[in-house]
């Protein structure tokens, strides 16, 4: 007989209180599916999953559209270890379309562990419409979360700036606990990070109040590309040779508390 279609729940869970993250835990046939993947791991880490900014952003990633070039393509499900990809690695699985039914195949870790884990196939209805749901769904994202959510996509776009001080955006993040405040950092020079030749990160703390977070995304923007970023900015980590660039070095030790 051929086999019932996997069920998919998507779940936002609030860590511990002295953590800082929030993630997205897929709940396959009614189970933590991170969960049994880090058990069926002999030896590997544990997985937590990528939070909700990501992989639930409008039109997002677990979105797989039939007859598009999109259809098909990879998806990071879940940090691995200390959730630092480059030292403990993260999970991935390609998504795609086949007829009527959404696939996850394909899984890896970026850390190059074996990952042997099965093919899940879900009817492809009710899948976009939990994956719909849980994008709409936007009670996780407080004032400070949406300002860091539309700064980077507005920095993102400037690729101007970006080329004129050779940086590119890491990433843009706030911790649930400092709702005064998100944190930019930045790569320099850009395209340096997966090679051998010397990179730095550049941090930057920004102060957010509870004004209108398109207002205040805006506003920043403005502040940050009106200059050289690396002029303000803090050294905040970066390669074993970095100091080759010219910066102070050792890095500063960011308070993100």
């Amino acid at each position: 007989m051929p086999k019932e279609p996997d069920v998919l729940s998507l779940r936002i869970t609030g860590p511990p209180p002295e953590d800082r993250y929030l993630e997205v835990r897929p709940i396959v046939n009614g189970r933590d599916f991170l969960t049994d993947v880090s058990t069926h791991v002999d030896g590997g880490p544990p997985y937590a999953g990528v939070g909700p900014r990501y992989l639930l952003s409008p039109d997002g990633p677990l979105q797989a559209r039939e007859g598009s070039h999109e259809a098909s393509h990879e998806v990071r499900l879940a940090w691995a270890g200390c959730g630092y990809e480059k030292c403990c690695g993260a999970l991935y699985v390609t998504v795609g379309r086949d007829g009527e039914q959404v696939v996850w195949s394909g899984w890896r870790n970026s850390a190059s562990r074996d990952v042997d884990l099965p093919e899940l196939r879900f009817a492809a209805g009710p899948y976009e419409a939990e994956v719909r749901r849980a994008e709409a769904d936007r009670a996780w994202e407080t004032t400070t979360g949406a300002v860091a959510r539309l700064l980077e996509a507005r920095l993102r776009s400037r690729t101007d700036w970006l080329l004129r001080w050779d940086c590119e955006v890491d990433a843009v993040w706030n911790h649930r606990e400092n709702p005064d405040r998100i944190h930019l950092l930045l790569l320099h020079p850009r395209d340096r990070a997966e090679s051998d030749l010397p990179w730095l990160q550049f941090g930057i703390a920004l102060p957010i109040s509870a004004a209108d977070p398109s207002a205040q995304a805006e506003q920043l923007e403005a502040r940050l590309t009106a200059t050289d970023p690396r002029a303000t900015a803090e050294v905040w980590g970066g390669s074993y040779q970095a100091e080759q660039l010219g910066y102070p070095w050792p890095p500063v030790d960011p308070d993100f508390g």
